[in-house]
């Protein structure tokens, strides 16, 4: 990998970052009593980890349309549910990041699975 690839997963994994730590922040603002609770510091932490340690990185597809399922069943379901009510509140909170986020979106590119 050379420099400029390196910088460019290096930015794509910060965005990532970004992006699921807000929507943890304001999942958890509405619905436990501290900014980030412990609780959904330990979820923050473990997505930190499977971000870091995606394959398809700086080009991944959002974790819907991700042919990789990189979360165990306990931290997806509530990564799905911080998502689910985050997602819509994006736009309001942080503009700017949902617009990269639908950047990437509709630029993505599309991943087929094995045996389809």
């Amino acid at each position: 990998m050379d420099n400029k690839e390196h910088k460019k997963n290096l930015r794509r994994e910060k965005f990532e970052k970004k992006t699921i730590k807000s929507m943890i922040e304001i999942y958890c603002k509405y619905h436990h009593e501290n900014p980030v609770c412990e609780e959904c510091n330990e979820l923050l932490e473990y997505a930190y980890k499977r971000i870091e340690k995606c394959p398809l990185m700086p080009d991944k597809p959002t974790c819907k349309n991700c042919h990789i399922h990189c979360y165990d069943k306990k931290h997806k379901e509530r990564i799905k549910t911080v998502m689910r009510f985050s997602g819509p509140k994006m736009f309001l909170y942080h503009p700017i990041l949902s617009l990269i986020y639908l950047k990437n979106k509709f630029s993505e590119k599309k991943y087929e699975t094995k045996g389809a």
